[in-house]
């Protein structure tokens, strides 16, 4: 860009600057110097950069999605919680609200993610154990009892049960008597990355995707502020991948998603701001804060140029980080505390909208009080004491940076090309490829690419290969774990972890029995038997999985009335 036109950008950035709500701070650094908003480049300075960099709150948004930063919202402090029952992880919720959280994140035990009920063979041990078990609409009722869902941003991080689980959500806040239509929060949905890196799926890809366009298409009619589908990233990352790839294969499944939406026949500029995303803030601090500079810019082209987004709220992309819990060790565990913040502020420096910050003893078991506590304070001490709220993008402008964000841009653009080809649609352009070929196809040319990925294993591999790179690295000594692979002897006893009564379990299962046997069992096998009428044809679903969620069907019940319709995937064995 030459001087006249950045003069003129930035001209434009303050008048939206000078236009916006900001937070009533003291915006000063310690010593009491004024900062300023945002920095450039030098009055009368030409910068070619500043095409792709532009100002905070303009397109492609490298710099922030809003012109004021943080100065006109901090990030939402969002801690992902839950244990044992809901009435223990509710009063946990209670004390993340009380000590400064701002939403809730629910984390779910294993049947619960598997679609099962807490009393079936195949949950035993496991009740409890990873997250909190929610068998029914009562256990949501329970689980946010003295919360009210009207005022609350509640994220569930979910995907093969979690329309299911979504419906119980629902029947709950309507028993608190709130408008569903003023619900807010998010549902992660992303069946697709559950193929690629977790392995948490119920059944084959088709009628999982069938159910996130029911829910997509349900949202923006009826809850427009509810964000139906977190595409995330995070598992992917924590199964071992680069950085490059997890933005990419994030991005990629994204594309598919609205994809999916423009074969329902929706508006992109409605339904796309209901889409957000999960990322990983790992330990490397400059390639983190440039993923996520590079994750706006490319979603921002794409939406814009592939997709024909006209909004700026539709080519923005808004996401959720939680630091990176692969990175966490069991040995030296005060280790963790720095590791933490050293992500936290790779996330803020990013940009995050919102931030989860590990406990330093989740690598032994779910965090006690204690540890809880000081993930929660340690955003605290982010936000309040070191004035990264000030000043829009800091590391804006740096070389290295900036030429940090190119490549890891450039590299997601090639694996863009490398899924494309999965799906018969090749070319040196990506966006090109996938412009021309969008027309041409009800389901698009990134969703085939991501299906045949996913059928031949070609993700698998990719994240594997990554994986094994990596590793080999620590165990030649080119990489380094402090406290694993050097400088491991400490003085650090052991830590007081917390631990799962069995008795949760068994309470859980003798509550759910209890719930079977006072309930009406007509309006049950009624609501099951019109689910399933539907599931066999091409209706909406998520009415009548409402209507099963507020006659008090299990999760089990409904999940194995759709397995009876559409069958249980299991992964191909890979040679």
């Amino acid at each position: 860009m030459d001087p006249e036109e950045i003069a003129r950008a930035r001209d434009r950035w303050e008048k939206r600057y000078a236009s916006a709500a900001k937070r009533e701070a003291d915006f000063t650094t310690l010593s009491g110097m004024e900062v300023e908003p945002v920095y450039g480049p030098p009055e009368g300075a030409a910068d070619p950069r500043m095409e792709r960099i532009a100002w905070p709150g303009e397109y492609p948004y490298t710099r922030g999605l809003y012109p004021t930063g943080y100065r006109g919202r901090a990030w939402t402090i969002r801690q992902f919680s839950g244990f044992g029952n809901a009435q223990q992880t509710n009063e946990r919720y209670k004390m993340l609200l009380g000590a400064g959280g701002g939403g809730l994140s629910v984390a779910f035990d294993m049947p619960t993610l598997m679609g099962r009920d807490s009393d079936e063979p195949a949950s035993a041990g496991e009740v409890g154990h990873c997250g909190v078990a929610v068998d029914s609409t009562v256990d949501m009722d329970v689980l946010f009892d003295g919360i009210d869902l009207g005022s609350t941003t509640t994220s569930m991080t979910i995907s093969g049960p979690a329309v299911p689980i979504f419906c119980m959500y629902l029947a709950a806040a309507e028993r608190q008597g709130v408008d569903l239509s003023t619900l807010d929060g998010t549902l992660q949905t992303d069946i697709h990355k559950e193929y690629i890196a977790q392995k948490e799926w119920l059944f084959p890809p088709e009628p999982h995707l069938r159910l996130i366009g029911d829910l997509m298409t349900y949202c923006e009619a009826n809850i427009p502020r509810y964000k139906p589908l977190s595409v995330s990233g995070y598992h992917i990352r924590e199964a071992g991948s680069t950085a490059a790839q997890e933005l990419a294969f994030t991005l990629a499944d994204g594309f598919s998603y609205v994809e999916l939406g423009r074969s329902r026949g929706l508006d992109v500029d409605r339904f796309a701001p209901g889409l957000s995303f999960f990322f990983d803030a790992h330990i490397d601090f400059f390639e983190e804060i440039a993923k996520f500079r590079a994750a706006r810019r490319i979603w921002a082209k794409w939406m814009r140029e592939v997709y024909g987004a006209k909004t700026e709220r539709s080519q923005w992309l808004r996401f959720h980080t939680q630091t990176a819990g692969v990175s966490l060790t069991a040995q030296q565990p005060y280790n963790n505390v720095v590791r933490t913040a050293v992500e936290a502020l790779a996330a803020v420096m990013g940009g995050t909208n919102s931030l989860h910050t590990n406990a330093l003893d989740e690598t032994l078991a779910l965090p006690t009080d204690q540890a809880a506590e000081i993930a929660l304070r340690t955003q605290s001490v982010l936000r309040d004491e070191t004035g990264v709220t000030s000043v829009a993008d800091p590391l804006g402008g740096s070389w290295y940076v900036e030429a940090l964000t190119d490549k890891i841009e450039a590299a997601a653009e090639d694996l863009f090309i490398q899924i494309l080809a999965l799906g018969g649609e090749a070319g040196d352009d990506p966006a090109e490829t996938a412009r021309e070929a969008a027309s041409r196809h009800e389901i698009g040319p990134m969703t085939t690419g991501i299906l045949r990925g996913i059928e031949d294993g070609w993700f698998t591999a990719e994240i594997a290969e990554a994986a094994f790179a990596y590793q080999r690295q620590l165990e030649e000594g080119a990489k380094h774990i402090v406290g694993v692979t050097e400088l491991t002897e400490t003085v650090t006893p052991e830590l007081e972890i917390l631990k799962i009564s069995d008795e949760v379990e068994h309470e859980q299962r003798a509550e759910l029995g209890r719930r079977r046997a006072g309930r009406d069992q007509a309006a049950v096998d009624a609501a099951l038997a019109r689910m399933a009428e539907v599931a066999k044809g091409e209706g909406n679903l998520i009415e009548p999985i409402l209507d099963a969620a507020r006659a008090e069907a299990t999760l089990g019940e409904i999940c194995e009335t759709l397995r009876e319709e559409w069958g249980e995937y299991r992964e191909p064995a890979r040679i």
